[in-house]
């Protein structure tokens, strides 16, 4: 009986948040402009067009191999304690609205990302401003400009505040379950118009958000992270686009 109602719950519980979670169109919502950027890497250097932000990227049989080489180290000894954080390379490619399309596998990374940032834009940590962030099994669009890394709320550190943070992020991000091959190649395309981002994978619909951050005006950086070690990254191309027409 305790298994039944268990079941029962976990079953419940995944209806309640697929029901929380926006729909997602199955049509394109952006439509190709001009391209803005490839790379293959089919070359022996990353080279002047990308930056490590936080080591470590370099080039391994045509592709882009991610390594976090920054990883959670405590105060000892005199000095200060070492925050883990995803390496992380950049691209100078100023767009408003775009398509971004890549090819992927995990190897031993546990998440990879592709971000937009306006390191001008002050009124959040960084100037991050939205992105996609893929595991194997989930696909999360989140809304940082207004989100998570807004000023205010990124400084909302006090755990007495742990309600007020949830209520302000409400919508702010979406988190959709998939199921994917760490082993194989994948193919994400990221759309961005307005104020709505959309996700595919490997042709496939999988990821939709609407959120008032994702309308920045000045997205001028796209960056691309892997979390862990070893993650592939391939035939990276951007376009400028417009809404689709309906």
């Amino acid at each position: 009986m305790k298994i039944r109602l268990l079941l029962a719950t976990l079953l419940l519980t995944s209806i309640a948040r697929a029901a929380d979670l926006p729909s997602i169109p199955e049509k394109p919502i952006a439509e190709k402009k001009e391209l803005l950027f490839s790379d293959d890497f089919e070359r022996a250097e990353l080279g002047k067009a990308w930056g490590n932000v936080v080591p470590t990227f370099t080039l391994e049989n045509g592709t882009m191999k991610g390594t976090q080489t920054r990883v959670n180290v405590p105060a000892a000894d005199g000095k200060p304690a070492v925050v883990g954080h995803q390496a992380v390379v950049g691209n100078d490619i100023p767009t408003r609205d775009s398509i971004v399309e890549f090819k992927f596998r995990f190897g031993g990374a546990t998440a990879i990302s592709a971000e937009f940032d306006d390191r001008k834009y002050t009124g959040s940590h960084y100037g991050h401003i939205c992105f996609v962030r893929v595991t194997p099994s989930s696909v999360a669009l989140v809304d940082q400009r207004d989100g998570s890394m807004r000023n205010d709320i990124y400084e909302m550190k006090d755990p007495a505040k742990k309600a007020e943070k949830a209520q302000l992020l409400k919508g702010r991000s979406a988190t959709f379950p998939v199921q994917m091959d760490a082993d194989k190649w994948h193919t994400m395309v990221l759309e961005t118009v307005g104020d709505t981002m959309r996700a595919t994978l490997d042709n496939k619909p999988v990821a939709f958000l609407k959120s008032s951050g994702i309308a920045h005006a000045t997205k001028s950086k796209i960056e691309f992270g892997c979390a862990g070690k070893d993650g592939y990254f391939d035939d990276v191309k951007i376009w400028n686009a417009g809404a689709a027409k309906p």
